[in-house]
């Protein structure tokens, strides 16, 4: 068995027949033989364990725990190495199987996103639908998203169990499925956009079913805020307009409260409506392309989706101190201030080692053939790749030469600080004796790439060597210097770097970064591992 569909149910009975109806129908794939179909009931009162089998799916069921808990539950007793998500209330396409599933030809690949579509023409609906699709049309230009929700939904089963599937504080639908796919970004998996792969749904019918929606979204999302801080600010599928307007319409609604007390405060909600109505342009420019008889009503209901959301966030933010999981990785206070620090070292940096860097280039040049700056992609946080900048030490095009290098290599595994390396120019082993190679990498912290303290920035191919555990390094950025720079450097094999890097990131402190920066100092000087 190659695929499980898994379908969490609760009073479904109406709805759901409709949706295992169309996965018989599915293109390409046979049920019974390339896919089962598990449909978990979760605490129905009515009939629909009896249609699920009527159906021929196989049921499980459990007292009612909420989707998050239903899907895992069928995750756990599914037999296929892919399983695949959808609701209840959908009706998949009859080539959604296939193209859900066709990304993971690609081994690299461990989740896919598949659209919603729908066929209903009250307003509401196609409205909603309208958001949908603005935020596929900006996901059709990503090769890799970190946002996949559970109505067209697939995974590898092992990566969905290692990571213990979708968190079970979530009681009601809401942002469970977010949540997992940004803890999978996170370490780096690669997650597609399948723009083929499409179910049919029920939208909302009514402006009330909206806002009731959309605030409860907004409140889930402040308690996932407070344990994954930097999805705040972007995630591939929510527009950062959408997030400007929720904080422009709660400025403009304490300026128009301000105006109260003071009139020209008035002046101030004129000017950030103004704003509102300037970051609505793309989505009025979108409606027009795909359904101009709505344009009347969108620039209202894009006020009503920014009231009910933010409302619900800061409901979210008030209320939602219960929910305190553990995860890893900096909180919001240690992004910033660790950010801080980047920047003022990055420029300090910079400054002083421009004289430097400007004696060091004219000497490269002068010792061998080749480029002065040597780049690479490496993989940055959450396994972003970047390009990170050192000043040449091999001779040019000494990458193709590896595999004789790695034959003579007394280190176990992936490991580029190789002693003896016949690669390296006379000059480049003064450059990598005192860590004059690395001063470029300041302008990779300038811009974002790289941190002053972090794990070293790996290359790809070794990150794809990672177990699951391992990927626990790329929840932060990737540092000019480190626990393995001040720890032996070179001389330390892949498995004592990684478990320095992941006790950094496990016990992670503002205190730490400077500790690690002062000992740098004494590293260089020292010269443990400089090879």
């Amino acid at each position: 068995m190659r695929i499980s569909v898994i379908i969490p149910a609760k009073n479904a009975q109406t709805t759901l027949p409709l949706c295992l109806e169309a996965l018989h129908h599915q293109s390409s794939f046979r049920f019974g033989e390339d896919f089962e179909i598990i449909v978990v009931d979760d605490g129905s009162t009515d009939a629909t364990s009896q249609r699920a089998q009527e159906c021929g799916a196989r049921v499980v069921s459990q007292p009612n725990a909420g989707p998050a808990s239903a899907r895992n539950t069928g995750a756990r007793s599914a037999l296929g190495e892919i399983i695949a998500f959808t609701d209840a209330d959908c009706i998949p396409s009859p080539e959604w199987l296939k193209e859900i599933t066709h990304p993971f030809g690609n081994e690299e690949v461990m989740g896919v996103k598949g659209v919603y579509r729908t066929r209903e023409k009250v307003w509401i609906a196609r409205f909603v639908q309208l958001e949908y699709e603005s935020k596929y049309e900006r996901m059709l230009h990503q090769q890799q998203i970190d946002f996949i929700d559970t109505y067209s939904a697939a995974y590898r089963r092992n990566i969905f169990l290692e990571n213990e599937g979708f968190d079970e504080i979530f009681p009601v639908p809401s942002v469970e499925d977010q949540e997992f796919s940004f803890r999978l970004a996170r370490k780096g998996y690669k997650l597609v956009f399948a723009s083929k792969a499409i179910v049919y749904h029920h939208h909302d019918l009514t402006l009330r079913e909206y806002i009731e929606r959309k605030a409860g979204i907004g409140y889930w999302k402040a308690v996932m805020i407070n344990w994954l801080p930097e999805k705040t600010f972007s995630d591939s599928h929510t527009p950062p307009s959408q997030r400007l307007q929720i904080a422009l319409l709660a400025a403009l609604l304490l300026s128009l409260a301000g105006a109260i007390f003071w009139q020209p405060a008035l002046w101030a909600a004129a000017f950030l409506f103004l704003l509102f109505l300037i970051t609505a342009i793309p989505f009025l420019k979108f409606t027009v392309q795909r359904d101009a008889q709505l344009l009347s009503v969108v620039l209202p209901l894009l006020f009503v989706r920014a009231l009910s959301t933010g409302a619900g966030i800061a409901w979210g933010m008030l209320f939602s101190g219960k929910f305190r999981p553990h995860r890893k990785g900096l909180n919001m206070t240690e992004r910033i201030f660790k950010r801080l620090l980047d920047l003022l070292g990055a420029v300090v940096g910079l400054v002083l080692t421009a004289p430097l860097m400007l004696i060091a280039a004219i000497a490269i040049k002068l010792d061998s053939p080749g480029p002065i700056i040597f780049t690479q992609m490496r993989a940055g946080e959450n396994g972003k790749p970047f390009h990170c900048h050192k000043l040449r030490t091999m001779f040019n095009g000494a990458e193709h030469h590896l595999d004789q290098v790695m034959k003579n290599n007394p280190l176990r595994g992936p490991v580029f600080k190789i002693p003896n390396d016949a690669r390296i120019t006379r000059l480049g082993r003064f450059l990598r004796r005192w860590s004059l190679d690395e001063m470029p990498q300041f302008w990779d912290v300038l811009t974002g790439n790289m941190s002053l303290v972090g794990p070293r920035p790996e290359e790809l191919w070794v990150v794809a060597q990672y177990n699951d555990e391992q990927r626990q390094r790329l929840l932060v950025k990737p540092g000019i210097t480190g626990p393995m720079q001040v720890s032996g450097r070179g001389r330390l094999d892949m498995d004592a770097r990684l478990q320095l890097e992941m006790h950094y990131v496990d016990h992670y402190s503002f205190g730490l970064d400077l500790q690690i920066i002062f000992q740098t100092f004494h590293a260089i000087f020292n010269g443990d591992g400089a090879y």
